[in-house]
């Protein structure tokens, strides 16, 4: 019994001196002091993006910029915009379960445009606005997938002509305001069922502009961002369409004043990212909780490359920054990265079969993968897009 009992504390003893010389530091092996140097300021191995990209067909395809993109459920329905001065007012519907683009009629279609916007209510595609090239327009209408028709939308009490506006879709009504010309701080409410306009209150609407962002919460719509009459803006307001009232948004640990950012809004915050100020681009980003009237900054550590006209999509977890501008001498780009708000981290996403660098063009989440499509570089304007997915 007490060599059994010796014999037990013998191993005991032995475990012991293993575990200890494994972790005192004259153990080390000359390769342990290396550092494993990463993208992250913690100089860790940066994480590794295991989605894929894969390219969609482009056949019936056209190229353009200024465009919209709408997701449907079952389809991405792409319409106007335009190649240099030559605007559009043609579009198609592109089915990723069968890869195949069908064109989408022409009949009854609202004229050529680019600088509108586009709504998907559930039924029907409601654009807007924009630019012919000329002029500003008031004019829109709806597009009913299934049937391949459109209907004109009634100008009664329509807000005043306009282009790079913003629009929302609140589950009844499509909410426009801002725009140029940059005196305008006015917007209305559009009623799709009853083809109705209804004008929203300017009392302390925020200050005029255009190249802004908006988001709706499931309750109002927060507008941010912008440049107005040659200033550049970092102020915001939200909007109850329920009481047609408005109310400024804290400037306290704001992010910097830009316009050609992104925003999208995550189910409890508003993401704002990149874009362009008055003094270059800009990385900086910002997580505003409409709740507690409060900002938090983004983390920069593995950030993407500043760049502006870029596009910003949210999954469910992550939003999803691709493409855009980064300016002279890097021009186009065709990287990006994913930004999880819950862990303020982000992941570059993979170059591997990527799109060829371009900005302008379309994003939008179907529900498991990224389609973008369109854009340009500055001298050519593509007709190509791919899915990025897990």
């Amino acid at each position: 019994m007490k060599w059994l009992k010796f014999n037990i504390v013998a191993l005991l003893l032995i475990i012991l001196f293993v575990y200890l010389g494994a972790r005192c530091p004259w153990s080390k092996d000359k390769n342990d002091d290396k550092t494993v140097t990463g993208t992250g300021s913690s100089g860790e191995q940066p994480p590794v993006d295991t989605w894929i990209w894969s390219a969609i067909t482009v056949t019936n395809a056209s190229p353009r910029v200024g465009h919209t993109a709408v997701w449907t459920g079952s389809e991405m329905i792409i319409w106007g915009g335009g190649v240099g001065a030559n605007y559009f007012n043609t579009g198609a519907k592109y089915n990723p379960a069968l890869d195949i683009w069908t064109s989408i009629t022409t009949t009854n279609a609202p004229v050529s445009r680019a600088a509108y916007t586009a709504v998907w209510t559930g039924a029907e595609m409601i654009i807007w606005g924009g630019w012919t090239g000329s002029s500003e327009l008031n004019t829109g209408a709806k597009y009913y997938p299934i049937t391949d028709t459109w209907v004109a939308i009634t100008t009664t009490n329509a807000p005043s002509t306009r282009s790079s506006h913003t629009a929302v879709w609140t589950g009844s009504e499509m909410i426009i305001w801002g725009g140029v010309p940059t005196d305008i701080k006015k917007g209305a409410k559009y009623n799709p069922r009853t083809d109705t306009w209804t004008p929203i209150t300017t009392t302390n609407a925020p200050v005029e502009r255009f190249d802004h962002i908006a988001v709706w919460t499931g309750s109002e719509m927060i507008i941010w961002g912008g440049e107005g009459e040659g200033v550049w803006l970092n102020t915001g307001a939200k909007y109850y369409p329920i009481t047609d009232t408005w109310t400024a948004i804290t400037t306290t640990n704001v992010p910097s004043v830009r316009r050609w950012h992104t925003g999208i809004w995550t189910g409890q915050e508003m993401i704002i990212w990149g874009g362009y100020n008055n003094g270059g681009l800009t990385t900086d980003g910002g997580k505003y909780y409409p709740i507690s009237d409060t900002w938090i900054l983004v983390s920069s550590d593995g950030e993407p490359a500043a760049r502006l006209i870029h596009t910003a999509i949210w999954t469910g977890s992550e939003m999803i920054i691709w493409g855009g501008d980064g300016g002279v001498p890097v021009s186009a780009l065709n990287t990006g990265g994913r930004y999880n708000p819950a862990t303020d981290s982000w992941i570059s996403i993979t170059t591997t079969n990527a799109p060829s660098s371009r900005s302008s063009h379309t994003a939008i989440w179907t529900g498991t993968e990224m389609i973008i499509w369109g854009g340009e570089d500055g001298s050519y304007y593509f007709n190509d897009g791919a899915r990025y997915k897990p």
